[in-house]
């Protein structure tokens, strides 16, 4: 088993192995690699546990669009299957922001399977929601989310989880961490996130997640309009449209990296291209 004696930082060097479990979010939507797949914060702190460690063997099974149950039902079995050191477990937002779901009974499905996950020895990292205070459309569920996270810190209290706090994660409020759609991270929004998880971890960096962004043009109140029409059009439609049909932009996918394998460019920096994330 991969497990060890908990302690505030994580001895990269002997990590033998890393699985990432939830929905878009860790899969890593936008951040798209040269092949058309997608790297993400999660791929993105495995290139950088195993560039302390080469021989880490890293797994993603997480899956767009898939709910907290589904994740629980599907991903967590594979996971203790798997017999990792490390587990990332970010799940419930799908949850959240759908109408009339019940934060209380969100956690207490995310608890039973970090009991789950807690007994095999792994540690485990946890994630917290977004702030949506200034995110269109999600905005109304910010009560919400607030109180979810309420749950997930007392869980990572409970089950000595480290956490990435991306509620505090003010720097994230600024539009370009996030893709056109509005409702995933961009590829510097990925980047940054992974940096919060390293700290998490306890894991050294010489980049800082807080780093403020650059000065950006003004934009006029009618080009600002424009866009929201555009975006209005292209993706918010879309996505109601799957929600009235019961459907989810993960249906029949499977996981894009099922198995525990070995990254290439291990030795490379966490921040070099996107290619250096690519399977061995």
């Amino acid at each position: 088993m991969g497990g060890w004696e908990r302690s505030s930082a994580v001895d990269a060097t002997s990590l033998g192995s890393y699985v990432a479990l939830g929905d878009s979010f860790t899969e890593g939507m936008e951040d798209a690699r040269p092949d058309g797949g997608y790297r993400g914060w999660a791929d993105r702190l495995a290139e950088r546990l195993a560039a302390r460690n080469p021989g880490l063997r890293y797994a993603n099974l997480a899956v767009r669009g898939k709910l907290i149950r589904q994740i629980v039902d599907d991903q967590v079995p594979e996971a203790i299957g798997l017999r990792p050191g490390l587990v990332s477990f970010t799940a419930g937002g799908n949850d959240i922001i759908r109408p009339g779901s019940d934060p209380d009974a969100v956690a207490e499905l995310f608890e039973s399977a970090v009991a789950e996950l807690s007994a095999t020895g792994a540690r485990l990292l946890i994630g917290t929601g977004f702030d949506t205070r200034d995110t269109p459309v999600l905005r109304h569920v910010r009560g919400k989310v607030g109180t979810y996270n309420s749950h997930l810190r007392a869980i990572a209290d409970k089950y000595d989880c480290g956490v990435i706090d991306l509620w505090s994660m003010q720097v994230l409020q600024d539009p370009r961490a996030w893709s056109a759609d509005r409702l995933h991270l961009s590829p510097e929004g990925h980047r940054r996130v992974a940096l919060r998880a390293a700290e998490a971890l306890g894991l050294p960096v010489t980049e800082d997640w807080r780093e403020p962004w650059p000065p950006r043009p003004e934009q006029s109140w009618r080009t600002q309009r424009i866009q929201d029409i555009q975006w209005a059009r292209e993706y918010l439609a879309p996505w109601i449209g799957r929600r009235l049909r019961g459907q989810s932009s993960g249906d029949g996918r499977a996981p894009k990296r099922p198995k525990l394998e070995r990254l290439c460019g291990a030795q490379s920096s966490a921040s070099a291209s996107p290619s250096e994330a690519e399977r061995c």
